[in-house]
């Protein structure tokens, strides 16, 4: 089949149901459009042969001709009830939920809500209030019914919402729709006032501090999410954000390891807590609180192994990868089970783009979770234009097997990058690259320097806050991704007589160098995300290979905050402010141009500016593209044009978003194929700093926050005194008849 590139895959407006979506064959996409919305399905991988000799595994395992398309009957069924419940005007819901769906939905809103978001809410309100009246009571029962399989002890139910389009938005809405229901009726109990958010790391948890409605940019004001009137009634909630780690089972008081092994005597250590005294630490703040409301982000990080579950026979990086994902989805999944026994748990709404289980969980890998009952897709959302394109080599001046080089990447230089472990292989001296993988570097970077330049040339974007475009790699180890770090932003090189001097790196945009030295201002970092969002201290090893980059981070925030003190700040502290700045005017981070992550880059990392990506580790499963895909494909512009669309001669007007693209080499991801290239940065918001000129400080007006209005009557009462003079006369009353 001829390879099909798609000129625009924006076919459809973000705020309306897809009305048309792009058709697939047996070989792969077409560029026909079909005019109806697309049914929910997923793609199960059918490994290919292996072959034999230099040629073995060229290709990657999961192209779109080997998939097999299933459909997901469940979600399909439940969204035809939605949609005919939607049309019959929301009937069976209480007053309070009519007059949120009304106040989402009005036309002049601003900001618009997309039409994922509002249909997940639909949907969950549908089933929750409205479904057992119209005769489908057997939508829970198969829930219950799936989640008695996978989590005995849970009731969990999922949306599935492509990276990009406004999971925290939802996340708003769910707390906003039970709490206001929970104020209204109290004796409701299909309604919480009481909620333990829990996210897969520390940045997520930082970021999520939008859904307390003390936060002063809280999404029920910033994104109107509720009423006015209506705000304060969400100071009356609970609401715990919490990394999932918050679950592990601590050490109470600290003893020798064999003073411990001779008092537990094999059972449990009576210097660890209880999953009680875990659940009482985690969940203090919720008071008295009972049968709560969990909301899972990322939720496919949480599950429990099948039992009988498929054994697998994983190596190397993909068994201790399955290793930590499934010692991190038993402490998720048993602290939760642990709160529902402590203080009871109404419900579990799990958010994730990719809700499916993966290789090692005893499921077959890609499987998705049987509770998930809304699918927006990431080509769903590609084809609505809410999150930037995915753009892979199509082809390359390095084919090989008529396969692009720079996008089955890892197949062609895994035997020559150093393994890992400290002994092993250690980085240092010149760093030099497999030739496959400094060709791909040197390709990807031309072309960002592009991306950067315009940037450059955009004088107004810049002096309205536009920070740079991002250019991520993703590598599977500490030593190969020093190794790259080294080969893009420079390394010291001992001179005779052991004086030592900085090396400029290959990319100039990405060097550290300066003058010989390391510029005090870095453009390009090295993160082990996976250290840093599990809160744990940095390995020693880590720490010596970024040790310069965390000099020159804290004396550049002495700088920016001279009323501060940096050693309070840890390293770890000082990595992750960075880390999570990335992209944002007058942060730590707003300068930094290449991000080389030591392990895959934390979700919830919501920089919008990624522009390209680079893979340098391996890939077993279009659902693990997809998620390293997910970081650079928040839109950086949200602004609607016209759009005008002929399909077989017939045309059709929307509104929607220009066209974004992420560039992408070393994912072998099989999506749409596009042509076309980004257009120039836009100027952002112009930014207007307002303050009181400093030797004029004592004029300064300041103005209280206003919370809400409350009337209040005059206590005094009003007393009338009739005389005869009161009455109407005889001639009045006559007239007036």
């Amino acid at each position: 089949m001829e390879q099909v590139v798609i000129e625009n895959p924006v076919i459809n407006s973000p705020f309306e149901e897809p009305k048309r979506h792009f058709l697939f064959s047996e070989e792969g996409i077409t560029n026909e459009i079909a005019e109806a919305r697309r049914v929910s399905s997923y793609f199960i991988p059918i490994p290919k042969p292996k072959k034999k000799g230099k040629q073995r595994q060229l290709s990657f395992e999961t192209e779109w001709t080997q998939d097999r398309l299933k459909e997901n009957e469940l979600i399909n069924h439940v969204r035809a009830r939605v949609a005919k419940w939607r049309q019959g005007r929301y009937l069976g819901i209480t007053k309070t939920t009519g007059r949120l769906l009304e106040y989402w939905q009005r036309p002049e809103r601003e900001p618009r809500l997309f039409y994922c978001q509002i249909e997940a809410l639909e949907t969950v309100i549908y089933i929750t209030e409205a479904a057992k009246n119209y005769g489908d009571a057997w939508i829970e029962n198969e829930l219950r019914g799936a989640n008695e399989l996978a989590n005995p002890l849970l009731y969990r139910l999922a949306c599935k919402m492509a990276t990009g389009s406004g999971k925290t938005v939802v996340m708003a809405m769910l707390i906003a729709w039970h709490v206001l229901n929970k104020n209204a009726n109290k004796q409701d109990r299909r309604f919480s006032d009481a909620f333990l958010i829990v996210t897969p790391g520390i940045t997520i948890r930082d970021r999520l501090r939008v859904l307390l409605p003390s936060d002063p940019q809280n999404y029920y004001r910033q994104m109107d999410i509720v009423p006015p009137d209506l705000r304060d009634q969400l100071g009356k909630s609970k609401i715990i954000i919490t990394n999932f780690h918050s679950f592990k089972l601590r050490e109470r008081n600290k003893a020798s390891k064999l003073t411990k092994s001779i008092l537990a005597e094999g059972k449990a250590s009576p210097f660890t807590e209880t999953p009680a005294q875990m659940v009482r630490r985690a969940c203090r703040d919720l008071g008295n609180k009972r049968n709560i409301l969990v909301i899972n982000d990322e939720a496919h990080h949480c599950y429990r192994r099948k039992p009988d579950g498929i054994e697998e026979r994983l190596k190397g990086d993909e068994r201790k990868e399955a290793e930590k994902r499934e010692e991190a989805a038993r402490i998720w999944i048993s602290g939760l089970e642990a709160v529902k026994a402590k203080i009871g748990i109404r419900a579990i709404y799990d958010l994730s783009a990719t809700p499916f289980f993966l290789r090692g969980s005893g499921y077959k890998e890609g499987t998705l979770f049987p509770w998930v009952v809304s699918d927006f897709s990431l080509i769903d959302a590609i084809e609505c234009g809410v999150v930037k394109v995915p753009r892979v080599p199509i082809a390359d001046d390095s084919m090989a097997d008529d396969q692009p080089t720079y996008r089955d990447l890892w197949l062609r230089i895994r035997d020559h990058l150093p393994k890992k472990g400290r002994k092993t292989q250690a980085v240092t001296g010149e760093p030099k690259l497999p030739a496959a993988l400094e060709g791909a570097i040197h390709s990807l970077y031309n072309n960002y320097e592009k991306y950067y330049r315009q940037w450059e040339k955009n004088a107004e974007a810049r002096a309205k806050g536009q920070t740079p475009p991002v250019f991520i790699v993703v590598c599977n180890n500490t030593n190969v991704s020093k190794l790259v770090f080294d080969y893009v932003s420079g390394w010291e090189k001992i001179l005779p007589g052991g004086s030592t001097i900085v090396v400029p790196g290959q990319m100039p945009v990405f060097s550290n160098e300066h003058n010989g030295g390391w510029s005090h201002r870095p453009n390009t970092i090295l993160i082990d995300s996976e250290q840093l969002e599990s809160g744990d201290a940095m390995s020693r090893e880590f720490k010596k290979v970024a040790a310069q980059q965390i000099e020159d981070f804290k004396s550049e925030y002495r700088t920016r905050f001279p009323g501060r003190d940096v050693d309070k700040l840890t390293d770890e502290d000082l990595l992750r402010e960075v880390m999570n700045t990335i992209g944002k005017p007058g942060k730590l981070g707003e300068q930094i141009k290449c991000v080389v992550s030591v392990s895959m880059l934390t979700e919830g990392w919501d920089a919008n500016t990624v522009t390209h990506i680079l893979g340098v580790r391996a890939f077993g499963t279009q659902l693990l593209c997809e998620q390293v895909v997910g970081r650079g494909l928040r839109r950086r512009s949200h602004t609607t044009k016209p759009q005008r669309l002929e399909i077989n001669g017939k045309t059709f007007e929307f509104e929607a978003f220009p066209v974004e693209y992420a560039e992408v080499y070393g994912v072998p991801f099989s999506f749409i194929p596009c042509a076309g290239s980004s257009p120039d940065p836009e100027p952002g918001p112009e930014i207007t700093h307002v303050r009181a000129i400093e030797d004029r400080i004592s004029c300064e007006i300041t103005f209280p926050r206003l919370l809400g209005y409350r009337y209040e009557l005059p206590s005094e009462t009003l007393a009338a005194n009739f005389t005869n003079e009161s009455a109407i006369p005889d001639h009045t009353q006559d007239a007036l008849k």
